[in-house]
């Protein structure tokens, strides 16, 4: 089933504000609709452009929890009483990314290395979109689902971002680096900062999995390797808290 199901309030509005979305179904109750109207006033503009379906709360949730299944994903209660169905997320592969980096339109990139738990890839992303992160890089194993979930706690953030999705990371990191792109690894067992200092078109950084960190494979090709010196007693950070302080560091203007 190639569509996306989304999930929140935050999430629903970004996504019907996105002219590359191809269709939109809006379904929800009259206090799910008069909630969205209520918190965003010119929504209506964007609502009459796609199909609007108003049904009772019982409904409501057995339609999710079908859908949810045809999808081959976790069902959980609709929050808000509203759901929207739209065309699937758009996957990029390396190729895009290397092409809009030469052409100067993509000039920061958050890269996860085995970043799983649905809840921190979604916090980075609504947090990259925040700092106007223009692309996110994956590899196909080990990475997080695109799901209701992730698009609910996404707030919005991943119609912003492009996605691009790949079989190597470390083949793909190195070709950025060859390229002049600063890829810039976190790691909190690194010894002492190691990271060169020049001018670069585009700036990567890479975070590894809550757990293990950055895979060796990755670690092993970048030239650029830094930790966030603790300054107090806890010696680490939550993956997407490091992203935000990552991203606040280089991004930040």
């Amino acid at each position: 089933m190639d569509k996306d199901l989304i999930f929140g309030l935050h999430s629903i509005y970004h996504c019907l504000l996105n002219p590359k979305r191809e269709y939109k179904t809006l379904v929800g109750t009259n206090e799910g609709f008069a909630e969205l109207k209520k918190k965003y006033p010119d929504v209506h503009k964007y609502i009459e452009k796609c199909k609007v379906e108003k049904i009772e709360s019982h409904e409501l949730q057995e339609r999710a929890k079908k859908i949810c299944l045809e999808l081959d994903v976790h069902y959980q209660r609709v929050p808000s009483q509203l759901y929207l169905l739209t065309s699937k997320k758009e996957i990029h592969d390396p190729s895009w990314l290397y092409d809009g980096v030469i052409s100067g339109d993509i000039k920061r990139i958050i890269c996860l290395d085995q970043v799983t738990d649905v809840h921190n890839a979604a916090a980075i992303v609504r947090t990259a979109a925040f700092y106007n992160v223009k692309a996110l890089l994956f590899s196909n194993k080990g990475s997080f689902g695109n799901n209701p979930s992730f698009n609910r706690i996404a707030s919005g953030g991943n119609e912003y971002i492009s996605f691009i999705r790949c079989k190597s990371l470390p083949k793909i990191l190195t070709k950025l680096q060859d390229m002049g792109v600063h890829c810039l690894g976190f790691s909190e067992h690194a010894k002492g900062s190691k990271e060169s200092k020049y001018k670069a078109q585009a700036t990567c950084l890479i975070f590894g999995a809550e757990e293990t960190g950055m895979s060796h494979a990755v670690q092993r090709i970048l030239e650029n390797i830094v930790s966030i010196d603790p300054q107090g007693s806890i010696s680490s950070l939550n993956v997407s808290v490091a992203a935000a302080v990552g991203m606040e560091k280089y991004f930040a203007k």
